[in-house]
């Protein structure tokens, strides 16, 4: 299943687990409304995958306490310093991975988050903070990553229960709630006031300790994350099919202008118009030809490969195949559509197409780690400006009175995905995404019926 979260202003995060050693597919489709009057022009198609796509292949295992064994055994004295750094990364990592997925659903399900819901999220992370703070390195070495490490979980976990408390809906057991969520912000806010890890010069401004721990957070990162090149496709091709072109037309107007001087005989201002006009035909055909064959030459097949290796041993782990187009709707398969619920009014809407086709190597993998965690950032801010600005007026008519309100103008993109694993069948899910000129206003996934 993948998940889709809106982030900061316009940006969209969409992740997945890859879970066997098969190959995966995956189709996103983004239904722009025709009124924007984007088109291939206004948008190319390498400018917006290169400035609004980016992939990122992480380590990822259902086994969460494999790392801090191997952090034992790094205190023993029997892993290296950089294995130690790894196995707490490769900790840390599942733990903010868990939480902030735990966390997105009590938000999103704001009527179901249970007291008792809340209560068993809030036990699992005290659990784990605690197994990390059992095995406090001596060695100076070891110790900074463990201060690096202990410093982020506990802010990012104040972070995480803080924001929980500002959503939550006012009702119910709101007010017991609240008081269970501040009482572990205010535990480890203690925390790391005990372990000095922060001064105050850093905690009194709130730029200076979230920049500090946006660093942290990518300490983190770094060592589970896998390194990718990314390589443009078809340039051999395109050049074989430049000089094939130049050719066939050069041969063409030579041809052309032997039959007009043996016509016309000699040189005359009547072969020098002649000959003029045939160069200008050259040259108004042949980029045209050469565009025209180009796109059904690459027509369905990847514009991109992306590899992936391994941070530390440089091996190559995975690669991965890439397209991105528009497309039509009435081009477009029938579960799409179907799931899409499109009808002749949605006819105008423009289709952007990204699709993937991966497939990794579990053998090359660290060890313990048979599967994969891929993020993919949508960055929708190209979109945005197209988009009108200001707000338009609603009267509404309350208790015998005519109220005038501004309300903003907002657009509704649909986010449909089809993702394939091995030889299973495909699931296919579609989210509704309200934008304005300024932000993304809204996410929510619509449940599919059975077709």
């Amino acid at each position: 299943m993948i998940s889709v979260e809106r982030k900061d202003g316009f940006a969209l995060k969409i992740s997945r687990i890859l879970r066997e050693a098969t190959e995966h597919r995956l189709d996103i489709y983004l239904f722009i409304p025709g009124e924007l009057g984007l088109n291939t022009h206004v948008v190319p198609e390498e400018e917006f995958y290169h400035g609004a796509i980016q992939v990122q292949r992480t380590y990822f295992s259902d086994q969460p306490l494999l790392p801090l064994v191997h952090s034992r055994l790094a205190r023993r004295g029997k892993l290296t310093t950089e294995q130690y750094r790894l196995s707490l990364s490769l900790y840390a990592y599942q733990y903010v991975v868990g939480l902030e997925q735990s966390s997105h659903q009590l938000r999103n399900g704001k009527d179901s988050a249970s007291q008792e819901a809340i209560e068993e999220v809030i036990a699992l992370a005290q659990d784990i903070l605690r197994r990390l703070r059992r095995n406090v390195p001596t060695d100076q070495t070891l110790l900074k990553y463990y201060v690096n490490i202990d410093n982020y979980l506990s802010w990012f976990t104040e972070q995480r229960l803080l924001s929980l408390v500002a959503h939550l809906p006012r009702s119910g057991d709101y007010k017991t709630t609240k008081s269970l969520l501040l009482e572990i912000c205010d535990i480890e806010r203690r925390h790391r006031d005990k372990q000095q890890y922060n001064s105050s010069h850093t905690t009194e401004a709130l730029s200076r300790i979230s920049n500090k721990m946006r660093l942290l957070r990518r300490l983190i990162e770094y060592p589970v994350t896998l390194k990718e090149k990314t390589r443009e496709l078809g340039g051999g091709e395109q050049k074989l099919l430049k000089a094939g072109v130049t050719a066939v037309v050069m041969t063409s107007v030579s041809l052309a202008a032997y039959e007009v001087r043996e016509t016309l005989g000699g040189i005359s201002l009547m072969v020098i118009f002649a000959l003029a006009l045939l160069y200008a035909l050259r040259e108004l055909f042949k980029d045209d030809l050469r565009n025209t064959l180009w796109r059904w030459l690459r027509k369905g097949r990847p514009k991109w490969r992306r590899q992936y290796f391994d941070v530390h041993s440089s091996q190559l782990v995975g690669r991965q195949l890439e397209w991105f187009d528009y497309r039509r709707p009435s081009r477009l398969s029938d579960d799409i559509l179907a799931t899409r619920h499109a009808n002749v009014s949605q006819r105008e809407e423009v289709v952007m197409h990204y699709g993937s086709h991966s497939r990794m190597l579990p053998t090359r993998f660290l060890s313990g780690y048979e599967q994969t965690r891929e993020l993919l950032h949508l960055d929708l801010s190209l979109l945005s400006k197209l988009m009108e600005k200001g707000s338009h007026h609603v009267y509404q008519l309350k208790e015998g009175q005519v109220s005038r309100q501004a309300v903003e103008k907002r657009y509704l993109i649909n986010l449909v995905t089809r993702e394939t694993q091995g030889q299973k069948p495909p699931v296919i899910q579609r989210w509704k995404v309200v934008m304005s000129r300024s932000k993304i206003v809204e996410i929510e996934e619509i449940p599919q019926r059975e077709h």
